[in-house]
């Protein structure tokens, strides 16, 4: 929107607990705004290693400003240090003592108050949060600059951990949200579950769904056939009980067919000791084809998907937060082409219900639901193919960035001009 007084576009600035790599969601957003003419500033932290190191290339390109707070592993690691430990503090005050004088905001993020002071150096006509812990420092920053602010919702915070109501994390998270939302101007979620649940605790907002969608596939779909049938799982770590361990015992059941599984993430040491453990006590008849990939860049994350055959969306419903997400693994796979496999999750089972012919639905923890839907792409290769392109032609009429880049600028432009 033009500001009426200068007839220069308005000046947004988004906050981060994350960093940009670990988001593209935040990323896709601020490249939105520059495109629409808004002058455009990122306010993130350190999270990990790797995804500095894909940072260093993403935000050369960028034609947004970034800026980030509380020092790195490897960088100003004094300040990284002090606020580690005033968190940890934070932390100790908040479980013993209470929510009160700030303690909340110390323990809810390493770098939370950095976030808000760093925000204050940068008048805006709007903050944007990312991420609960930065929900904070924008609604604070936007009061002191007499300013707009919104919160994306990518995860239905206070039950991403636990539901237990008197778990630490669950309280700690209500509270941030119960005394910051309702001072936000707008709202937008990842799903339209995460949406209608926030909406039934906070009845006078209104929440837009913006899906974690990517930009239409510039590549047309190239479908290979081979003997191989080629699974593929990603995440930005590869841990357990994460629905691995259910394509490990499906592949047992599947025996001898010939198939690959591609894992693609940061792997610690002990979770491919522990993943290893398990191949054995499933005594495979012969050594299971399965393949780990190094985190890599996230422009490239699509079309590396894209030379499998089947993505597995596999969340567990651990929580009430893993029953609502539509991550953007899933879509990531529909963009790349691939046929989906996914858990009978609330979210997952309404994507599927809606677009049926992309791919197919199995109870978590039912490999062998698994094994037979693997078996039966199998046995009819032209199944798998009708599938995959309806997965590539779902991508590119509906679900990608560009559908819902127009309800974000919308939602900006509405907040702006009210």
């Amino acid at each position: 929107m033009e500001n009426n007084l200068n007839n220069i576009k308005a000046h947004i600035v988004l906050v981060t607990s994350g960093q940009p790599t670990l988001n593209p969601r935040l990323v896709k957003e601020a490249d939105a705004l520059v495109s629409a003419g808004y002058q455009v500033t990122v306010i993130y932290q350190h999270w990990n290693a790797w995804g500095t190191k894909y940072d260093t290339g993403l935000l050369a390109k960028k034609a947004w400003r970034c800026i980030r707070v509380g020092g790195a592993t490897n960088e100003k690691r004094s300040v990284y240090l002090l606020s580690r430990i005033i968190h940890k503090a934070g932390n100790i005050v908040a479980k013993y003592f209470g929510f009160g004088l700030g303690a909340a905001e110390l323990a809810l993020g390493r770098c939370t108050i950095l976030l808000y002071k760093e925000a204050l150096k940068h008048p805006a006509d709007l903050y944007i949060a990312h991420n609960l812990a930065a929900l904070p420092a924008v609604v604070k920053a936007a009061k002191k600059a007499r300013a707009k602010c919104g919160f994306d919702m990518e995860d239905y915070h206070r039950n991403e951990v636990h539901d237990n109501p008197k778990e630490f994390d669950v309280r700690l998270k209500t509270y941030i949200e119960e005394k910051y939302i309702p001072l936000t101007n707008y709202l937008t979620a990842s799903s339209k579950h995460i949406a209608y649940n926030y909406q039934l605790i906070f009845p006078s907002k209104k929440i837009v769904p913006i899906l974690n969608v990517f930009p239409k596939n510039q590549h047309e779909q190239n479908i290979k056939t081979g003997s191989t049938l080629k699974l593929f799982w990603f995440s930005q770590s590869v841990g357990l009980n994460r629905g691995i361990e259910d394509v490990l015992r499906a592949l047992k059941l599947l025996e001898p067919a010939a198939i690959e599984f591609h894992i693609l993430g940061q792997l610690t040491i002990p979770v491919k000791e522990a993943l290893a453990q398990i191949i054995k006590t499933l005594e495979f008849l012969c050594q299971p084809a399965i393949f780990y990939h190094d985190p890599i860049h996230p422009d490239s994350l699509i079309q590396f998907a894209s030379q499998f055959d089947i993505g597995l969306a596999l969340e567990t419903g651990f929580s009430i937060n893993n029953k609502m997400a539509l991550s953007n693994k899933i879509f990531t796979y529909i963009n790349a082409g691939l046929a989906i496999i996914a858990t009978d999750t609330p979210a997952q089972k309404y994507l599927i219900d809606k677009y049926p012919l992309i791919g197919k639905l199995y109870k978590p923890d039912d490999h062998a639901a698994l094994s037979i839907i693997v078996r039966n792409y199998i046995d009819h290769p032209t199944l798998l193919k009708d599938t995959r392109q309806a997965a590539y032609q779902a991508g590119q009429a509906a679900l990608n960035w560009e559908t819902e880049r127009s309800k974000f600028l919308a939602v900006v432009t509405n907040t702006l001009s009210n």
